[in-house]
């Protein structure tokens, strides 16, 4: 079994940066009387003073080890935001019941498999805005789903992802119903990003909700036996029809530290 493709999760971690100049206040040109000027001395700055500033012009280093061995899937830029919409998932008790039971089974097979920290259903890649376009790509966003109504959708399909790159494998439950309203947003973010000439979400979409991922293609160890068995811990979960059906209220944007909401009808 193939993994379909997932948006990258990663941040820019781009912040709204001002650069001042610094100013200098020149001197009154007085001296006291009997005395001429003083000439002015240049002293060396300290090697240890040099150094601070080292590299202070380009961006922030990509160290993988701070953030779990994620790689970046575009290169940092001062100015540059990494954008997402989705549509959140707001975890229950129960959900977060049916995780535990899962997670520690995939783990038997993939030890480094780690929870999600939250839980969402892309509705477009991970994409780069500059700063001055977020307010009018989100604005552009928020009138095309002003007139979308809510609807239901349910994620109970255990499947296997990777992301394009495929440096990191995520297990995920696949939508199962609500498929086509699903495509219905997508389209309309799509339009947007058109508008914004930046890349459209994946043809033939696999909508889901992942719940654990890791470093690297681990998709030999979880398909096929595990997924099996992850697929029977989710049907004999008492309550599962229920509690993976979704009601949909609302999608969101993230770009850079920045959250928008845009309810739904």
């Amino acid at each position: 079994m193939s993994a379909a493709p997932l948006v990258g999760y990663s941040s820019s971690g781009s912040e709204d940066e001002s650069e001042a100049g610094a100013r200098t206040r020149p001197g009154d040109g007085t001296c006291r009387r009997g005395q001429g000027p003083i000439p002015s001395q240049k002293f060396p700055v300290p090697d240890c003073v040099l150094n601070m500033y080292l590299g202070t012009e380009e961006g922030p280093e990509d160290d993988s080890e701070k953030h779990g061995g994620r790689v970046r899937t575009f290169p940092h830029e001062r100015g540059n935001w990494a954008t997402h919409v989705y549509v959140p998932y707001e975890a229950k008790e129960e959900f977060l019941d049916l995780l535990g039971t899962l997670l520690p089974h995939a783990q038997t097979y993939v030890p480094r498999l780690v929870r999600m920290e939250a839980f969402h259903l892309s509705l477009s890649q991970s994409v780069v805005l500059r700063h001055h376009w977020i307010l009018p790509f989100v604005q552009a966003l928020k009138d095309r789903m002003a007139s979308f109504q809510r609807f239901f959708f349910t994620a109970n399909r255990v499947k296997i992802y990777t992301n394009q790159e495929k440096t990191r494998t995520f297990v995920g439950l696949e939508v199962t119903s609500g498929h086509a309203q699903f495509l219905d947003l997508v389209s309309e973010v799509d339009r947007v990003m058109e508008e914004f000439d930046l890349t459209t979400f994946y043809q033939d979409p696999s909508f889901h909700i992942s719940l654990a991922w890791c470093v690297g293609d681990a998709r030999l160890q979880l398909e096929g036996q595990c997924l099996r068995e992850l697929q029977e811990i989710v049907d004999d979960f008492e309550d599962a029809e229920m509690l993976l059906r979704v009601h949909t209220e609302q999608v969101r944007c993230k770009s850079g530290n920045k959250f928008f909401s845009m309810p739904l009808k």
